[in-house]
């Protein structure tokens, strides 16, 4: 699998096409990098292709917090301005006056 450019970029937030979360950017993989169980327990009507950008999320619906990874198909940005109330979002990042998010200097995932 080529890999292809990445449409959105860490510490950008954005939220699922179809279910109600949004999150924050904390990691990148070019290409689908979870295990096949996982890609598999996906219903192949909805389930996406392996050959584009997946994103480890920091996201939040209106019940909870956790930790989400999408398919690029699956995010738009998100317009938002409301921070993000997931906890690990103010360990990783501070938030510029713009609204956007930076990761905090030298932190690893």
């Amino acid at each position: 699998m080529k890999p292809r450019a990445a449409k959105f970029c860490i510490g950008e937030v954005v939220k699922h096409r179809k279910y109600p979360f949004r999150g924050v950017i904390f990691d990148i993989d070019p290409v689908f990098g979870n295990s096949e169980e996982w890609w598999l327990s996906i219903p192949e009507d909805v389930r996406p292709a392996k050959d584009q950008p997946f994103y480890h999320l920091y996201a939040e619906n209106a019940d909870t917090e956790y930790t989400a990874y999408v398919s690029e198909q699956n995010l738009v940005p998100d317009d938002n301005d409301t921070p993000l109330r997931n906890p690990h979002v103010d360990v990783v990042f501070s938030r510029g006056p713009s609204g956007r998010y930076v990761k905090r200097g030298n932190m690893l995932n």
